[in-house]
């Protein structure tokens, strides 16, 4: 005998609409893709120039810049770690660059190749200290931060290094139909990352590392593997993010990734990138790092009092963060109908 109630439930949950409704609000990078649209047609109305060929040119190079500084923190943050020494190591990596082109007068290529050991290096240290001492990467990646960052003004007197070749300038300030290169590598990481956690192996461990470490160990993943992985990536992309820094503004300062702590967990977190691990999102990402691209920038288009820039990206942040937890309660409720 067949139950009324069962049908009731049954044609409710075969309902396409609810369902592909229930699906969108299942999505961690919903709340940040609508909060990224509604910003972008707000400046675009409430400034004439926001939306000329310049101005979005500027936009996405920024865009693509964050979301370099952020794929450092977000591959340790998916495996249920962070790096907080991550702004330091871009800074060691931008001085190392800049030394060996402005001091050494080696070629681009050999500078970019240095600065990208460098960041691997850093990253391995961490990861080495967190799995032999056991230790909390929260600790450890604190400690290094302020090695780090004593090698970087140790090294470079707290000078920039100026005597960037002209030609290593050509992605940070170059395009193609109209969008800077930034933008074009952005998009073909994001493909990667996504082909990645989605299809392979490797990608499937860092996930079930992040998720549940003890399960992960205890279903075979060597999950010391996957921490050194996951911190050696940090620094690799901490140092990429460096020298896409040199590139955009044609020398190395040793100031920068000072302000990179603020803007790599915002854009990961607020992304999709979960606190506790096992969950990433390259859309999330993209749209995240979109957000606070164009409140920087909509900010200025706009007039707004740039003393006050932190406070509106704060305010505009605890929106998207309860924007999300509205979206969990009420997807859990659709799944309880």
């Amino acid at each position: 005998m067949i139950n009324n109630s069962d049908v009731i439930m049954e044609s409710k949950s075969s309902n396409p609409r609810n369902g592909f409704l229930l699906s969108i609000l299942k999505r961690s990078d919903t709340s940040v893709i609508l909060a990224s649209f509604i910003l972008f047609i707000v400046f675009a109305i409430g400034s004439s120039s926001f939306l000329s060929s310049y101005n979005l040119f500027n936009v996405f190079r920024t865009t693509s810049l964050f979301l370099f500084v952020a794929l450092g923190q977000a591959i340790v943050l998916v495996i249920g770690g962070m790096n907080l020494s991550l702004g330091a190591i871009g800074g060691l990596s931008v001085v190392t660059a800049g030394y060996a082109m402005h001091t050494l007068g080696l070629p681009s290529w050999v500078a970019v190749l240095l600065a990208i050991i460098v960041g691997a290096a850093a990253g391995f240290i961490n990861g080495f200290v967190i799995i032999r001492l056991k230790l909390n990467s929260f600790v450890v990646t604190l400690a290094t931060s302020f090695i780090y960052t004593g090698l970087v003004f140790g090294i470079s007197k707290g000078f920039p290094y100026t005597k960037i070749p002209k030609g290593f300038t050509f992605i940070g300030r170059e395009g193609f139909l109209g969008l800077p290169y930034l933008f074009w590598l952005m998009i073909l990481t994001l493909v990667i990352l996504w082909y990645v956690f989605k299809y392979t192996v490797i990608g499937r461990q860092i996930l079930a590392t992040g998720g549940n470490l003890v399960a992960a160990r205890y279903s075979g993943i060597n999950t010391d593997k996957i921490i050194m992985i996951g911190n050696i990536l940090s620094g690799i992309f901490a140092a990429i993010a460096g020298v896409l820094w040199i590139s955009r503004m044609g020398s190395a300062t040793p100031a920068t990734g000072s302000d990179w702590m603020i803007i790599s967990f915002a854009v990961a977190v607020i992304g999709g990138t979960a606190l506790n691990g096992g969950a990433i999102s390259a859309i999330g990402l993209f749209a995240s790092s979109l957000m606070i691209a164009l409140i920087n920038n909509g900010l200025i288009m706009l007039g707004a009092n740039v003393y006050f820039e932190q406070s509106f990206l704060g305010a505009i942040i605890m929106l998207a963060v309860i924007a999300e937890s509205v979206r969990m309660k009420y997807s859990s409720q659709r799944k309880r109908k």
